[in-house]
C-alpha cells in the first residue's frame, strides 16, 4: 500500500499507457520473430469506406471508392449496396462484420496479386440488413475456375453449424499462375426470387511455396486403401475443413507462424478415450526444425499433445480415437504433426504404435523419432482418403485413431502420441467443385402438453354430473307422461258410459264406475309403481355404464 503513494496524479492513464506500450512491443516482437511474412496481404472489410482497425490490431481497408470496388454485372439496374447490420452481435466482431456489401446481382472483386499458393479468407455475418431479409441470402462464391460455395444458404448455416457465434467462416488455398489475375464473384440463386449475395471481409494472404501443395518433383504421399500414392497439384484447390492443437489450448490467428491461422481444441471431437493423458513441455529451450520448415505450424503445437496414458494395460484395451464429419462425395487431404518431446523417448523404437484413418490401418509401425530424427524435432505426415457415404446422405464421419503397438518386445512404451490435425476438403478434379450441401433446416419441437391427471375427487364429480343429468332427464319424461295421463283421463270421465273397459294405454286398468276420487287414486298408485320402477332401472344401468367404463373409484 506504501509505494501507492508514489505513483504519479494520473494513474490510469499512465497504466494505460504501458499497457498499450507493452501491447506493442508484444505485438512486434511477435510479427518480427514469425518465421514467415506474406508478400500479399489484402484485409478488405466489405461495404465500408477508409481504414478500419480490428481487435487484433490489423488493418483492414473499406471497398468503397476504392481499387478494390467490385465489378457490377447488374440486372434491372440493380447495383450491389452498402448496408450496416440492423442489429449487431455481441460475439460478432466490428471489422469486418459491421457492414457488408449486398447484391440483387453478380459482382466480382479482382485481386492484383502475385503468382503463387494463396489463402482466401471469406467472413459473412448473416443477420438482417435494411431492405434485406437474411433467409433470403441465397448465392454461390467462384474463384477463377473453382466454386466455392453453390447455393449457400448463409442463415440456415449460421443457425445449424452448432458454433454458438453467429458469424461464418471460410478459408481456401488457390494457386495463381503468372500473369493471372484473382477473381472473386458473388451470385445471386437464379431459381429463388429476390434472393442476393451479400460478403462482410474478405482475406487474401499469401502462403510460402508448397507449405500444402506437393512439389514438382515429389512423388506424393499415402493415398489409403489405393495401392498409388497421391498429390496436391497446383490444379487444385483446398478449402480448410479443420484445423486442431490436439492436447493444447485453442491458439489465435496473431500467434500463429505469420499465417494468421487459428488453431481449435480438439476436445469436443474425442469420440473414444480412456485417459486423457496431456504431456506438456516447456522446458525444450528451442525446438529443432530440421525436417519441417518452422513455419508448418506454432511452436506451441509441437510442445503439446495427447498420449494414451502410462498404464500399459489400459493402453493397449483401446484406441485414442477423434470424429470429424465431413461433407460425403469429396476426397481429403489430412495432415498429422507430430513431435517426441516427452524426456525419456529418445531413440527410434522407444514409442511405436499404430495410425488408423477412416477405419483403415494406415500405420502399423508409426516412429516419430525414426520420421524427425530425434527428440524435440517436429515432423508431420500427409495423407489422402475418399469419403463416400451411401446416397443421400450429405455428411460422413472421418475418423481418426491412434493406438499402443500391441507386441511388448517391438516397443519401449507401449503408447502413442499425436499433436495437431489438419483436414482439407480436395476440390473435384472434373469441375473445379469444393462447395458442399446446405444443412438440414432445424425442426422446432413444440412442447407437449401433458392432460392433467384424473383424481378421485374428480371421478365423483363426474359420476355425480351424470347422475344429475340422468335424473334430471328422468324427472321430465315422468312428468311428461304424468300430465300426458291426467289430461286424457279427464276427457275420458267426461265423455264415460257405466261400464268398465280397458284403455288404450296398455297395462293400465281403471274403473269408471267409481267416482273421481277413485279413480285419480288408482291412477296415482299405479304410476308411483312406474315411476319408482323406471328410475331405479335407471340408476342400475348408470351404474353398470360406469363401471365398464372405469369410472368408478
Amino acid at each position: 500500500m506504501w509505494n501507492s503513494f508514489l505513483l504519479p496524479p494520473f494513474t490510469p492513464l499512465y497504466l494505460l499507457f504501458f499497457f498499450l506500450l507493452h501491447h506493442l512491443i508484444c505485438t512486434v516482437s511477435v510479427e518480427s520473430s514469425s518465421p514467415y511474412t506474406p508478400i500479399d496481404q489484402i484485409l478488405l472489410n466489405c461495404g465500408s469506406s477508409g481504414n478500419s482497425t480490428a481487435l487484433d490490431g490489423r488493418t483492414w481497408v473499406g471497398d468503397a471508392n476504392s481499387k478494390f470496388l467490385p465489378l457490377e454485372q447488374s440486372l434491372n439496374n440493380h447495383a450491389s449496396l452498402t448496408r450496416i447490420a440492423v442489429r449487431q452481435s455481441p460475439t460478432a466482431a466490428q471489422v469486418p462484420f459491421a457492414t457488408a456489401r449486398i447484391s440483387l446481382s453478380t459482382f466480382t472483386y479482382d485481386f492484383p496479386v502475385t503468382a503463387g499458393q494463396k489463402f482466401i479468407r471469406l467472413y459473412f455475418y448473416p443477420a438482417s440488413y435494411s431492405d434485406f431479409d437474411r433467409s433470403k441470402a441465397l448465392f454461390s462464391v467462384k474463384a477463377g475456375p473453382f466454386t466455392l460455395l453453390s447455393n449457400f444458404n448463409a442463415s440456415l448455416t449460421a443457425d445449424a453449424d452448432g458454433d454458438p457465434g453467429d458469424t461464418i467462416f471460410r478459408e481456401y488455398c488457390v494457386n495463381i499462375e503468372e500473369d493471372q489475375r484473382l477473381n472473386i464473384t458473388f451470385t445471386p440463386s437464379p431459381t429463388v426470387s429476390d434472393s442476393y449475395a451479400f460478403i462482410n471481409g474478405i482475406e487474401i494472404l499469401s502462403m510460402p511455396p508448397n507449405l500444402y501443395y506437393t512439389p514438382a518433383d515429389d512423388p506424393g504421399f499415402s493415398f489409403i486403401g489405393q495401392h498409388n500414392l497421391y498429390s496436391i497439384k497446383n490444379s487444385t484447390a483446398l478449402e480448410t475443413v479443420y484445423r486442431f492443437n490436439v492436447g493444447g489450448r485453442s491458439i489465435s490467428p496473431t500467434e500463429d507462424t505469420g499465417m494468421f491461422r487459428g488453431w481449435s481444441q480438439d476436445d469436443k471431437y474425442l469420440k473414444e478415450y480412456d485417459v486423457l493423458f496431456l504431456p506438456l513441455n516447456d522446458t525444450i529451450n528451442n525446438l529443432s526444425f530440421t525436417t519441417v520448415p518452422a513455419y508448418a505450424a506454432p511452436e506451441y503445437v509441437y510442445r503439446t499433445a495427447r498420449t494414451l496414458g502410462n498404464d500399459t494395460d489400459i493402453n493397449l484395451s483401446y484406441n485414442l480415437t477423434w470424429e470429424f464429419p465431413v461433407d460425403s462425395g469429396f476426397y481429403y487431404f489430412i495432415r498429422l504433426h507430430f513431435c517426441e518431446f516427452q524426456p525419456e523417448i529418445v531413440w527410434s523404437g522407444d514409442r511405436r504404435f499404430r495410425i488408423f484413418i477412416a477405419n483403415q490401418t494406415t500405420e502399423k509401425d508409426a516412429d516419430v523419432i525414426r520420421w524427425s530424427g530425434g527428440n524435440g524435432v517436429p515432423v508431420y505426415k500427409d495423407y489422402a482418403v475418399a469419403m463416400f457415404a451411401k446416397e443421400g446422405d450429405k455428411k460422413v464421419n472421418l475418423y481418426i485413431a491412434i493406438g499402443a503397438e500391441p507386441r511388448r518386445w517391438m516397443t519401449s512404451y507401449q503408447d502413442a502420441i499425436m499433436n495437431g490435425i489438419e483436414i482439407f476438403k480436395v476440390s473435384d478434379p472434373s469441375n473445379g467443385n469444393l462447395a458442399g450441401p446446405n444443412p438440414d433446416p432445424i425442426l422446432v419441437t413444440l412442447p407437449t402438453i401433458e392432460p392433467p391427471k384424473q383424481s378421485k375427487n374428480s371421478k365423483n364429480s363426474r359420476r355425480t354430473t351424470i347422475f344429475v343429468a340422468v335424473g334430471g332427464v328422468t324427472g321430465l319424461i315422468l312428468a311428461s307422461i304424468l300430465g300426458f295421463l291426467i289430461f286424457r283421463t279427464a276427457r275420458r270421465e267426461k265423455n264415460s258410459f257405466s261400464t268398465d273397459w280397458t284403455t288404450w294405454w296398455g297395462p293400465f286398468s281403471l274403473s269408471t264406475t267409481k267416482s273421481t276420487k277413485t279413480c285419480r287414486s288408482s291412477l296415482s298408485v299405479a304410476l308411483s309403481r312406474r315411476i319408482y320402477c323406471a328410475v331405479e332401472s335407471q340408476i342400475q344401468d348408470n351404474q353398470e355404464g360406469e363401471e365398464s367404463q372405469g369410472l368408478r373409484p
